[in-house]
């Protein structure tokens, strides 16, 4: 439920005359309701939940050098004073986001799209840009909060969306959707700083018909930051490339580095979209080889997997399936947890047992209070079950609204029954690809060099996308390309 308040005349003209501060990177005073102090505050409270939604990309080396170009770019910036933070999340989406008081995430998938030290500095500069413009604070002021690309959020209902946020503990910084004007200057900014510590910016542009072509070959529904909100991919190729030549100029045609090879012995041995270890969906099922269960996912729901949760999404938006572990020690600790947390009132519960594993199953609905006239009103109904594998336990909850509920509560319980040991061998050692660099021997099209590496007919535009290049362009004898593998 928003509950709007209303404001007079005067507390609005209080708020305007006091939130009155000057941008960092313009110099100008404008309206802004929320202070340094609270941007700081808000990031150090975020940090911990963006770590704990993805997890940290386990590479030290690859940590070491987005924290070193990090640290040298904030250096040059327009909040020089500020502690900057910088993470590679273990996440194959293609994404970069910054949360506010210096906190600047790169997922794993962005970085094994890069193909130059410069692209991957442009693209840093760009979300320092968000930072150092207090972008997100003016969004607070304006009361524009993105939402997190949780499935809940993007294809359930409202209400089951604001279910789904509930439960991820007030993830709503997270992605930030910035408004066309945010993104042009932040454009500018990521010029400007990956220019100043010596990385050719024209190749930030480069990589936006990379996640042009991604974006179009995947049907995604959006990449956030960079295609979302803003100015059509090819308007922005341009204006960079001019932003970056005209700096050049301006500057005295300075030798900028572009560093290809660099990069690419960086990242290669990198895990390449879904790790299995994780969690995966095949043939309908979800399997999660490191806690050795499987559970089905009903036909034609959507599905994202989190290291925090797993989330199965009626298509028609009706209906929501979240599993997630659970705290407490016992059944019944994890259900009265579960049930305060999300501010469920149980109306029943019994204790049964699920293909070996203990369980209780319990009926609940969440019912929250209008702020404004104090009176309780009807939320969702959820059919929870609550699974004991030794001392972990899972949490799986079906959502709907109320009049939906009979019609899904079938589908719930269907799922939470088939919850199971997972035992093929297959499935509990599935690996995942990598990134693998290759050296070219030959001159020859990118097509035959993919070919040649024992890249599939079926898969070759793929990889031309994540090498940034034409499938028909030539590539010498000597270059470096990407092909993956397991």
């Amino acid at each position: 439920m928003k509950t709007r308040f209303p404001l007079s005349l005067a507390t609005v003209a209080l708020l305007l005359f006091s939130g009155c501060a000057t941008n960092p990177v313009t110099g100008k005073k404008e309206v802004m309701l929320v202070s340094e102090g609270q941007e700081l505050a808000m990031g150090q409270q975020s940090d911990p939940a963006v770590v704990a939604q993805f997890g940290l990309y386990p590479d030290d080396k690859l940590q070491k050098f987005i924290n070193d170009k990090g640290k040298q770019m904030g250096a040059v910036s327009h909040r020089p004073e500020l502690t900057y933070n910088f993470r590679v999340v273990d996440s194959p989406i293609i994404n970069a986001f910054a949360i506010p008081g210096g906190y600047v995430y790169f997922t794993r998938g962005i970085m094994a799209h890069f193909n130059n030290e410069a692209q991957f500095a442009g693209v840093l500069g760009h979300e320092i840009g968000h930072v150092t413009a207090r972008h997100s604070a003016k969004q607070q002021t304006s009361a524009i909060i993105g939402q997190v690309g949780l499935m809940g959020a993007m294809i359930a209902s409202p209400r089951l969306a604001q279910f789904g946020e509930q439960a991820m503990q007030g993830m709503q910084l997270l992605f930030l959707k910035f408004g066309r004007d945010d993104e042009r200057q932040s454009d500018e900014l990521g010029v400007e700083y990956s220019s100043k510590i010596g990385y050719d910016a024209s190749q930030m542009a480069d990589f936006f018909q990379t996640l042009a072509r991604q974006q179009q070959q995947s049907k995604a529904e959006a990449i956030p930051d960079f295609l979302s909100t803003h100015p059509n991919p090819e308007d922005r190729y341009n204006t960079v490339h001019k932003l970056a030549d005209d700096w050049k100029q301006k500057n005295g045609n300075p030798k900028l580095a572009i560093n290809r090879d660099q990069y690419l012995r960086l990242i290669d041995g990198m895990v390449y979209g879904e790790d299995p270890k994780q969690g995966f969906v095949e043939n309908s099922m979800f399997y999660h080889p490191e806690l050795k269960f499987q559970m089905p996912v009903p036909t034609g729901w959507k599905s994202q997997n989190t290291p925090q949760q797993f989330q199965m999404a009626d298509p028609a938006g009706k209906a929501l399936l979240i599993l997630m572990t659970a705290p407490g020690s016992t059944l019944e600790e994890a259900a009265q947890a579960i049930a305060k947390q999300l501010s469920l009132q149980p109306t029943e519960s019994r204790n049964t047992t699920i293909n070996g594993f203990p369980a209780l199953a319990f009926v609940a609905d969440q019912v929250q209070q209008d702020q404004q006239t104090g009176q309780q009103v009807a939320g969702v109904k959820v059919l929870g079950h609550i699974i004991q594998d030794g001392k972990t336990l899972y949490a799986l909850l079906g959502v709907s609204a109320p009049a939906d509920f009979p019609t899904y509560a079938p589908q719930f319980s269907s799922v939470a029954e088939s919850f199971k040991r997972l035992t093929d061998p297959d499935k509990l050692n599935r690996q995942p690809e990598r990134i693998r660099i290759k050296k070219l021997a030959l001159r020859s099209s990118l097509s035959q060099a993919l070919s040649s590496n024992g890249v599939p007919e079926k898969r070759l535009e793929e990889m031309a996308i994540l090498n940034g290049m034409q499938l028909n362009e030539q590539v010498n004898a000597g270059s470096l390309i990407k092909v993956v593998g397991k």
